[in-house]
């Protein structure tokens, strides 16, 4: 798959509000807290980018979808299942 973004894309820092605890937890652990927000963040971006594509191209799937239901495909007659 595709990266987000370029690995050796400048940082930038941010400011952001966390679960103390779970920021005492993760230190405890000595969890990279950028490194996983950024894993985090990938893995959202992904999800919301792939929702947005099938959002906006459902009315040609359910359109190729239909066709192939009333024609049949192409290779139909070659098919083992």
């Amino acid at each position: 798959m595709q990266p987000i973004t370029d690995k050796h894309t400048a940082k930038k820092p941010a400011n952001l509000s966390i679960n103390k605890e779970l920021l005492a937890e993760a230190r405890a652990l000595k969890i990279n807290l950028s490194a996983t927000l950024e894993q985090a963040l990938t893995e959202k971006i992904r999800t919301e980018r792939r929702k947005q594509w099938l959002e906006d191209n459902q009315h040609a799937i359910d359109a190729c979808n239909e066709l192939a239901e009333n024609s049949g495909l192409f290779a139909d007659k070659h098919r083992a299942f």
